[in-house]
């Protein structure tokens, strides 16, 4: 039987320099998607797949993302005081248990992949998941636990895929498909933001992995790649050729590029849409401003 995964790791070390100057005094992991910050869509993923620690790579400024997850017992009495009982519920909601959270600091920008290496001492010796809370994922069933449960069934590493206009390929790692099995496609090659007639395929790797720790002992070699950053994508498919082998699922939801402001705000009109306290509301006040922009035209 195959090891569990119950470990995820959270890259959310950067500046994130495009979202200034919101991000001048606060982490980026930390605005907020309608209600809650982008990392709590990230931890609620990770819960729904089963992850049981989570280990977060920092660096300097992001303490208020340790204290997001720290229990508040002064506003959790005054929310009790006050009868606010369903607020009370969602408040606990993100707390987080003593030592299920764990803080890891990388103190050079060196690249995902690096990130990643930061944490293998906390990873040992078994398969991880890694979650970039840039990209929320709308889905009826969590897009990692889609990929736990198809892990269950191929071992060795996984990565979520999408397919992509070929014009945009080159924002993305890009998989090179020896066998496509409908949802899961064997990968054969990664390439990391190839141009667009050189990409393999218009599948694109977006911010979910499972993998083996055979990916650490690569990441050891610290070989620097495009961009001259340590590439996670580099190390996965150094696994290739080996006996676990690299999968691509094309997960059933939609993506959401938080890192962008453009995808940012795709996001908040999809999920605000989404919640039935918001749906009338916010869709009337959208189809007015439609309205009146075409009859501005």
């Amino acid at each position: 039987m195959r090891r569990k995964v119950t470990k995820a790791v959270f890259p959310v070390a950067g500046l994130g320099t495009r979202f200034l100057p919101a991000t001048k005094s606060i982490p980026k992991e930390i605005m907020t998607l309608v209600d809650r910050p982008l990392i709590q869509y990230a931890i609620d993923e990770a819960r729904a797949a089963g992850i049981k620690e989570f280990i977060f790579v920092t660096s300097r400024g992001k303490s208020a993302l340790e204290d997001y997850f720290d229990h508040a017992p002064e506003l959790e009495t005054a929310l009790l005081n006050k009868g606010k009982l369903e607020m009370l519920e969602e408040l606990r909601d993100t707390n987080m248990d003593s030592g299920a959270i764990a803080y890891i600091r990388q103190h050079k920008a060196l690249g995902l992949g690096h990130a990643v290496w930061c944490a293998r001492r906390l990873i040992g010796n078994e398969p991880f998941a890694v979650i970039l809370p840039d990209d929320v994922i709308a889905a009826e069933k969590p897009c990692l636990q889609q990929m736990v449960e198809a892990y269950q069934e191929t071992g060795g590493n996984m990565v979520a895929a999408m397919e992509v206009l070929p014009e945009k390929a080159s924002a993305y790692g890009v998989l090179d498909v020896s066998e496509d099995m409908g949802s899961l496609v064997r990968v054969k090659g990664m390439v990391e933001k190839p141009k667009a007639e050189d990409a393999p395929s218009n599948l694109a790797v977006i911010g979910r992995y499972i993998l083996t720790p055979k990916v650490l002992n690569t990441l050891n070699k610290m070989k620097s790649g495009a961009g001259g950053e340590i590439q996670l994508t580099d190390a996965i498919a150094g696994e290739i050729g080996g006996e676990d082998g690299v999968f691509g699922l094309r997960f059933r939801g939609q993506r959401f590029d938080c890192g962008s402001k453009a995808g940012f705000l795709q996001a908040t009109v999809a999920f605000g849409l989404s919640r039935p306290d918001l749906r009338d509301e916010f869709s009337a006040y959208l189809n007015e401003l439609v309205s009146s922009q075409k009859a501005a035209q």
